[in-house]
This record gives C-alpha cells, structure tokens and sequence, in this order.
C-alpha cells in the first residue's frame, strides 16, 4: 500500500492523531513496535499562523519515526492553506487535514468534524461542490508539494450520512488517502464504530486512493478482522494504544519488558520535549515530559491486575519527578510479579 510514493507495505496499521496523547516519545515506541505509520498531535492552523510556541512545538519531529505525518484543523480557508505550508517546512512525509474531531472547542467551532455540519445543498440530499470542506481540500493540495490526505466521519448524524458521496469528491481534490472513523460527529465517541460504510467506500470502483479504517480497533485481532472484512488499505488505532505502545506487535512481551518500556517513553519525553511547552513556563523540562507521560502510565492496562490501583493511579498522575514515577512503577512491578 502506498500513500503517494510513500512504500508502507501490505496491511500496515497507524498510530491515529491524539491530543496529548501522540507526543514524540510515544511515537517513536509506536514505530519500533510495529507502526507503518505515526502522526503529531493535531495542529491548530490558527495558532500556528499566529506563531504560538506550543503550537509550533507539536512540529519536532525525528527521523526515527518516519513515515510521519502532521494533521492540522481550522475553519478559516486561508489560514488552513498557510498553516499548511507552513508544517511543509517542517519536513513530514505528509499532511493531513482534520475533518473529524468531534469535541466541542473543535466541532462547536466549525473545525473538525464541524465541517460535516453544513456540507448538503437545500436539497438536503446532495453534496454541495463549493462546500468549505471541499474548498479547503483543493487549496491546501494546491500549496503544498507533499502528499495531502484526509480525516473524517460518517457524517455529522444518523440523518446525514454523508461519506459514500463525500469520498468521490475529496479524492477529486487531490488528496492520496483516506481515513475514515466509523462513527458520526454526533456520536462522539459512544456507541460502536459502524465499518459498513467505509466498507462501501472502499468497493466503490471510482475510488483509487488508499482507505484507512478507524474506530474499535483494541487488537490486532481486531485490526485482522477489519482487513478481511471490508477490504480497507490500512487500520488506524486510536484510544486503545493509551499506555500500551506495543499494541502494533505480534511478540508477546513478559511484564517487565513493559514496565522497562513504559519507563523509557517517560525518559524519551523528559530529554526531547523542551520547557516551551506552555503548561512548563514556570516548571523544569523534566515535569514538562512528565506530563505528557503520566497519561499514558495511568491508563495502561499493565496495572490492571493490581488490588485497590486507584490509589497507586492518583499517585502517578501527582508525581512531578522523574524518580518519584519511577519509584511508583518499580512497586507496580513488584506488585505484579
């Protein structure tokens, strides 16, 4: 399977674009375990253009989690086409445009997924061809040279299910690949992922791009049954690779090669995420990193065999130095042994 001339090879799986979640530390656990694919956190494109410093910093990147791909949202057309050349410069393999976040300081905006709300002409059937959503698509590949792709939703509701006529019309305007999520903007993330759809998608003769999966993947099992069953390119996961990088992995890890795991994303953050973060401009970098970590300690399903973990769990997202985590996840391992 390829993304433009980008080789990521036959069934791969993709780490998905996560808020605080997809942080370079992470991403490169991701990558040695197993991800053809890894993606920043998403992007305001109007923070970037205005040169916000902890917007600008979700752009660092390395050259050992490539492929990578930097997502950007927005609701302004030219702020969108800027902020993209700007992640140009950056230097990532791709750039993706966000059309399916569904919480509200995005979609309540008309970024994200907001843009599903407003795409049908007063037929109340029929795909308007000047929609934002389509003007933004065509812009960005006008400005750029990197391969440009897309995420989104069924649709904004069970009424309007919008991505079968939707998909024709973006790959119309450009972009290399597709993502769909198997829920509506009004789902949110409750309820479960409906592949049917991207399912018809991907059967669809005029469709030539690639069609990535998304939604209720929590194994590789899980991601098997996606490929054999409605025939996608590539299966992204999202919320189920929360503590737990090795989910991209067929080799069965022992509990201690986890905890060591889970310890080295917490040193890889504390070296390469630096104090512009805007939650550390009074604080050390080493917190900086440990915010972004503790997270992903607190949800890993590694601890869940532990009696009474509530406690241990509030005391890993209390903890402001690195030994002090460290301490916390060596009397986890002990635990559990």
């Amino acid at each position: 399977m390829k993304i433009g001339s980008i080789d990521l090879g036959e069934r791969p799986l993709f780490l998905a674009p996560m808020e605080d979640v997809t942080d370079i530390g992470f991403r490169m656990l991701c990558k040695r375990f197993g991800a053809a694919m890894v993606y920043t956190e998403f992007v305001s494109a109007e923070a970037l253009v205005r040169d916000i410093k902890s917007t600008v910093r979700k752009l660092t990147i390395s050259d050992d989690e490539r492929p990578v791909g930097i997502q950007i949202y927005g609701r302004d057309v030219e702020a969108m086409v800027e902020a993209a050349k700007i992640v140009e410069q950056a230097g990532p393999d791709l750039i993706d445009l966000n059309f399916g976040c569904p919480v509200k300081k995005v979609a309540g905006k008309g970024a994200g997924a907001g843009m599903l709300q407003n795409i049908l002409l007063p037929d109340g059937e029929t795909i308007d061809p000047n929609a934002k959503l389509l003007d933004i698509t065509r812009r960005v590949v006008d400005a750029v040279s990197l391969p440009v792709t897309v995420k989104t939703r069924l649709g904004w509701n069970h009424e309007q299910l919008t991505i079968t006529q939707l998909a024709p019309m973006l790959q119309d305007c450009g972009i290399k690949a597709l993502t769909i999520h198997g829920r509506t903007r009004s789902q949110m993330y409750t309820g479960e992922a409906d592949w049917t759809l991207i399912g018809e998608v991907k059967r669809n003769p005029a469709i030539h791009i690639p069609i990535i999966g998304n939604g209720d993947i929590k194994s590789l099992d899980d991601a098997d049954a996606a490929f054999d069953r409605y025939g996608v390119d590539a299966v992204m996961i999202g919320r189920a690779t929360f503590g737990q990088p090795w989910i991209f992995s067929r080799r069965q890890l022992t509990l201690d090669e986890k905890i060591d795991i889970l310890e080295e994303q917490l040193r890889i953050n504390i070296e390469r995420i630096d104090a512009n973060d805007k939650r550390a401009e009074r604080k050390s970098a080493e917190l900086c990193g440990i915010l972004h970590t503790r997270r992903h300690l607190a949800a890993s399903p590694v601890f869940k065999g532990i009696p009474n973990f509530r406690e241990t769990r509030i005391r890993m997202l209390r903890a402001e130095t690195q030994d002090e985590l460290i301490d916390i996840l060596e009397y986890c391992r002990q635990l559990l042994r």
